[in-house]
């Protein structure tokens, strides 16, 4: 009876009624705390390893971590395309295909993330090689990436399970055991890599080591949690038959997620390319645009988490076939994103010189240049944020393939063509000013597509009872012009 209860109404969760403006806010700031944290965490354990261990150890951890982003890349796109199926059945009230989308997505990524341990710690030699490790931190980073991809199956799961719940609209439960990992990893890292107290001394082998504890502990208290409290996405009795692979909820999944996490890939491809280009620049520019990086890893997180809290809560309105709200949730997303980047960038323009100087003295000569590089660049994050809301409102409905395509053709031709071109007139400028030329120019597309994408062809309509096939069909297909599509985020 309780299940048939909540079959009607899910209750806590529940993205499709209330104040949109304040809803929204809601479930974007602990997603915008988790962010935050996982920064800081990366920050953090960096410190630890370059204080310790020197910089042979730095450069190690770099490239196991390349190694790494690109893995939980695909994993986001596979866990965010979980997220819109796991929301807009909620948005249906529809709990029991909540749940199914839930078991198909954790029981076959567990299998995959086993997998991926197995063949990683096999791998590892071949894989630094082909990223052309430097000697001097190649046993470094074969002994950390090993560990690595041991704490994989942890790592990639809990992100999972954290975008599932975000799905159903708790955003406050992932920032938990968001701060579990990250108190742990962090905490652990000295006493690990040093020896302190009655822990084994495990140099960078313990910087991994903690990462895999953290996860671990974190994955498992989740799921005790998620058990303890009866959340209404845990499977019970017949319900775990739901992590035996559903084919046509893992086809969607995988179609689906594959452009999401290959944006990610373009992204860090693009960014790796952009750094070459600075390097010609002489060290004191590649100072200076290493440190606007780091501010801009902050400046774009608001953006980001109201691009993920806008696409969550429009796919459970979209499940509830309640278009209107979802229009307005979209138009809120565009305000509360401006109003916030607009805040942030304002306050670093007005103290750019002492937040720079914590990264290089104030005597250093990257730090004018880094202060003319924020001038020119960082407002382009007001238009990045409004194109994550349109985007993250079209994903919502199964958007994926021209999202990514947008976000390609500014990244490459249009970057890249933009710099080549005015580099002779522009100098060092032409690679600052092609990121608000970037931004304006998948803005402008990505507003082409809202307003006459037709991405709203693909919806399903509620009114009688479809099959779970047509349930699927209808959450995630699309039928626009060019193919299916995705946000750029």
């Amino acid at each position: 009876m309780a299940d048939a209860a909540a079959q009607r109404k899910p209750g806590r969760g529940d993205l499709t009624r209330g104040p949109i403006g304040k809803t929204l806010l809601a479930f974007a700031l602990p997603t915008l705390a988790s962010s935050i944290l996982q920064s800081l965490n990366g920050t953090i354990n960096a410190i630890w390893v370059g204080r310790f261990l020197g910089e042979s150890a730095l450069a190690a951890t770099s490239n196991a971590n390349m190694v790494m982003f690109l893995l939980t890349a695909f994993v986001f796109g596979f866990g965010m395309a979980a997220t819109i199926l796991v929301g807009q059945a909620w948005g249906r009230k529809d709990i029991d295909q909540a749940r199914r989308v839930f078991g198909t997505a954790g029981g076959s990524f567990l299998l995959v993330t086993i997998a991926i341990a197995f063949a990683g710690w096999h791998l590892s030699p071949a894989i630094l090689d082909l990223l052309g490790t430097p000697g001097d931190a190649a046993p470094l980073a074969l002994a950390y990436l090993r560990v690595i991809f041991l704490a994989m199956p942890a790592l990639l799961l809990l992100t999972l399970a954290m975008m599932a719940l975000r799905g159903a609209g708790d955003s406050m439960t992932p920032l938990w055991f968001m701060i579990v990992a990250v108190l742990l990893d962090s905490a652990l890292n000295p006493i690990l890599i040093r020896g302190l107290g009655p822990a084994p001394e495990m140099g960078i082998a313990g910087s991994a080591t903690a990462t895999l504890i953290a996860n671990y502990a974190a994955l498992l208290g989740l799921v005790g949690y998620i058990y303890v409290k009866d959340l209404p996405l845990r499977l019970r009795g017949r319900e775990l038959r739901y992590l035996w692979c559903d084919v046509a909820i893992m086809k969607t999944i995988v179609v689906k997620g594959f452009p999401m996490g290959l944006q990610m890939v373009i992204i860090s491809l693009s960014a790796l390319a952009l750094v070459g280009l600075v390097n010609r620049e002489g060290v004191a520019t590649t100072a200076a645009f290493g440190v606007a990086m780091q501010l801009w890893t902050y400046v774009q997180m608001p953006a980001m988490a109201l691009g993920a809290a806008v696409s969550a809560m429009a796919a459970q309105n979209i499940g509830a076939d309640l278009w209107d709200r979802v229009g307005r949730i979209t138009r809120v997303g565009i305000v509360q994103t401006l109003v916030i980047t607009a805040v942030m960038i304002v306050a670093l323009t007005l103290s750019d010189r002492a937040v720079l100087a914590l990264f290089m003295g104030s005597d250093s000569p990257a730090l004018p240049i880094a202060r003319h590089i924020h001038l020119v660049a960082t407002w382009n994050f007001l238009l990045f944020g409004v194109m994550m809301v349109l985007f993250g409102t079209v994903r919502a409905n199964g958007a994926v393939w021209i999202p990514l395509i947008v976000l390609t053709v500014g990244l490459v031709p249009v970057r890249f063509g933009y710099i080549f071109a005015t580099y002779g007139w522009l100098g060092a400028d032409a690679i600052w000013t092609s990121f608000p030329v970037t931004s304006a120019i998948n803005l402008a597309l990505a507003i082409g597509f809202y307003v006459h994408g037709g991405w709203k062809k693909a919806r399903m309509t509620v009114g009688d009872r479809p099959s779970e096939d047509e349930t699927l069909e209808g959450a995630l297909a699309t039928r626009e012009p060019g193919g299916a599509l995705k946000p750029a985020g």
